[in-house]
């Protein structure tokens, strides 16, 4: 018997003669054709399943199927207790192409290119330019090594050309750390919120991370022992300078008492340092420095020179210096020798220093402004030189996929702490990139929408 529902009003009442076998199939297809033409505007909510089954007179779960696939693809979100709505989509705004600004992707204000283009132009006149067509040196050529060598100084790093090596990016040097260092099953201390890929990695190379408790100061060190103590921890991953994504930084003293906990131990730090170029009062002083036999040290502020040179130099000791060059040589992983010879260029030129204290410039007016948008924020972890800052989110608000995707509605994409936990947790934020947005004037107009939307956001959010 014909299903006779006539309804009053359904905010998406898809053409049932369009219905063919299969019919969730058929259906997902109408629904995305009407989301992508703009005829349902991001925001909109969408029938519940069941009142649009008798409405489509389909079977509930038919529509169920239909909802699930259209979610894989991104095209809308469910709302625990409110209901299920049509995504943003980038590109998409009814008729017209949506401007979103990016404050989710940390770069390094990547729009100042002519340090980059200067020295790149630089290299192509170079004698031995074909040589850097070919595959790189293991580790990377003798002088550009030496070019690292003379950089990481700054940092409080002391090393020599046979202890350091370039590889393809931060995230490289870390995946073959993991893969090279650490065995199946092994457990890697890190704070509770720590860097994504790391987290990726790990879940790959079968790695368990054991999150330790930490306080505005960064990871507490008698909770760093007492977890030691009890159970085997075999190394630790810690971001000293600017932490991913908390924006903390050890002072000289908790980097001392860690260190004497990871000694204690016996453990394998794995530092990742995001740090850019100091202001001169900072004095600089790595884990590699005080713990040399134990720390394989991965400066990633080449990446804010410029994203698309994908080069970091990492410094270790000599018990691990052939097993890391054999990972970096079987996994394929090495650095591009142009790239390495652009960086080095712009290292030996001093172009590296002045383009990153003009970007650390960019980065203090960037925190200027986020703090005027965002005044109660400005008490959290941060310096003023940051490329990204923590923004808390209320508890009242949905999971990370929910919440990253009510943004987009307002025009702006950002990173919630769900990425970056390495267990389930109930402290909520997003991480805001000050680095990204194109222009201040960009960057002002995302932050200003973003607090229009956190205004709005208990109404959707609150039962």
């Amino acid at each position: 018997m014909a299903n006779t529902y006539n309804p009053v009003f359904l905010s998406w009442m898809p053409d049932r003669t369009q219905l063919r076998r299969p019919y969730y199939l058929s259906l997902a297809n109408l629904l995305e054709s009407d989301i992508k033409s703009g005829k349902l505007l991001p925001g909109t909510k969408l029938p519940p399943q069941r009142e649009l089954a008798e409405y489509a007179q389909i079977n509930f779960t038919t529509v169920t199927r239909a909802y699930d696939l259209c979610r894989e693809k991104n095209l809308i979100y469910g709302v625990t207790g409110r209901g299920t709505f049509v995504a943003a989509q980038p590109g998409l705004d009814g008729e017209k192409k949506t401007d979103i600004i990016d404050l989710g992707v940390v770069c390094g204000f990547d729009h100042l290119k002519n340090y980059i283009v200067e020295a790149s132009e630089s290299v192509l006149q170079k004698g031995y330019l074909e040589k850097l067509y070919s595959y790189s040196a293991e580790g990377g050529h003798l002088h550009q090594k030496a070019a690292a060598v003379r950089y990481l100084q700054k940092f409080g790093v002391s090393a020599d050309e046979e202890h350091v090596a370039l590889f393809a990016g931060a995230q490289n040097a870390i995946s073959a750390t993991l893969l090279s260092l650490f065995k199946l099953g092994d457990t890697i201390a890190t704070d509770e919120f720590t860097y994504a890929n790391l987290i990726g990695t790990a879940k790959l190379a079968h790695i368990r991370l054991c999150p330790i408790p930490g306080d505005a100061n960064g990871m507490i060190p008698d909770k760093l022992d007492t977890i030691c103590s009890k159970q085997k921890i075999t190394g630790i991953f810690l971001m000293p300078n600017c932490a991913n994504p908390t924006g903390i930084t050890l002072s000289m003293a908790r980097k001392a008492a860690l260190a004497q906990i990871i000694k204690k131990h016996q453990l394998l730090l794995i530092e990742d340092d995001l740090a850019t170029i100091p202001p001169p009062e900072r004095s600089y002083q790595s884990f590699f420095a005080l713990l040399p036999e134990q720390t394989i040290y991965i400066n990633g502020a080449y990446k804010y020179l410029c994203g698309g040179l994908r080069v970091a130099p990492v410094t270790f000791p000599e018990k691990y210096r052939k097993i890391l060059l054999d990972a970096l040589f079987h996994l394929n992983i090495r650095t591009s020798a142009l790239d390495a010879e652009i960086v080095t260029e712009m290292i030996l030129s001093g172009k590296a220093d002045l383009l990153l204290r003009e970007k650390y410039m960019m980065a203090q007016r960037a925190n200027k402004i986020f703090d005027r948008i965002f005044p109660e924020c400005a008490a959290l972890p941060h310096s003023d030189g940051d490329f990204f800052r923590m923004l808390p989110l209320p508890s009242c608000c949905g999971n990370a996929r929910e919440m990253e995707q009510y943004f987009l509605r307002y025009g702006i994409a950002v990173q919630h702490s769900g990425r970056f936990a390495v267990c389930n947790s109930r402290r909520a934020f997003l991480r805001i990139s000050l680095s990204s947005a194109g222009s201040e004037a960009r960057l002002r107009k995302g932050l200003s929408a973003l607090r229009l939307a956190l205004t709005e956001q208990q109404k959707v959010f609150q039962p």
